[in-house]
């Protein structure tokens, strides 16, 4: 599986890829975020499903920016060109892949500025190579293992949120998955996009590096709990003593 989250607010663009590959019995690390950033052209593709498909549509889509980068002068116009290649792909592999028993299932974030956007942009591209794009109602994606690492999320992230709050949640959604999920895992890849600049930075981060704040969120967390008010649980703690008094 894969974890990959792109975070759009007001100020930029957050975005988080585990590298870890699960095929089978065996396990491997390999970088699920490409980027290409020339002039005032920035944007980030980040991919979940089969490596082989993923590989074949990054592969065509670096040809289409050699032949035809300065064409593309808003984000939607390369989201459309990318999408067009994983339908190419799909043409050419999906009756091999199914008839192998295996799904064509490859989705992608598709983040940055180009030089005609009012301002940054975020989207989701679906396997039919159709697309959505990220806005203020919901600022966040996740594609691959999405399921534990929503809640904190939903609850914290604004389109306000600062470019370092969103690192720090999206860092313990990641966290919440890596410890629920045995095919998420470290090395990640993390990049930021500043609004207007035209230039993402990318960094990766091993286990050692930020094993310390997952220890630290957890000790927070088990202290919250502890915290928490019990005269809700009054009632039916009342009713198993009054029970078991009667049975006595």
């Amino acid at each position: 599986m894969t974890f990959c989250l792109g975070v759009k607010v007001a100020k930029g663009i957050v975005a988080i890829a585990d590298t870890r590959i699960t095929s089978g019995t065996e396990v491997s690390t390999n970088k699920k975020l490409f980027t290409h950033q020339i002039r005032n052209h920035s944007l980030f593709i980040m991919t979940a499903g089969l490596r082989s498909v993923r590989d074949k549509a990054i592969t065509y889509f670096k040809e289409v920016l050699e032949e035809r980068d300065e064409q593309f002068d808003k984000l939607y116009k390369a989201v459309n060109a990318f999408g067009e290649q994983v339908r190419r792909v799909a043409v050419e592999d999906r009756s091999a892949l199914e008839s192998a028993g295996l799904g064509f299932n490859l989705s992608a974030i598709v983040g940055g500025q180009l030089e005609k956007d009012g301002e940054h942009k975020l989207f989701l591209v679906y396997p039919e190579g159709n697309w959505i794009e990220v806005g203020e109602g919901l600022p966040f994606i996740i594609i691959g293992n999405s399921g534990y690492g929503k809640p904190i999320l939903f609850r914290n992230i604004k389109h306000e949120t600062s470019l370092q709050e969103c690192l720090k949640l999206g860092f313990l959604a990641f966290d919440s998955t890596r410890v629920s999920a045995n095919d998420v895992d470290f090395p990640i890849d993390v990049l930021f996009y500043e609004k207007n600049s035209y230039n993402m930075v990318e960094h990766r981060y091993h286990k050692q590096d930020l094993e310390h704040i997952s220890y630290q969120w957890n000790a927070l967390l088990n202290a919250s709990v502890q915290k928490l008010p019990t005269d809700w649980m009054e009632p039916i703690f009342d009713k198993q003593f009054q029970e078991s008094e009667v049975y006595k």
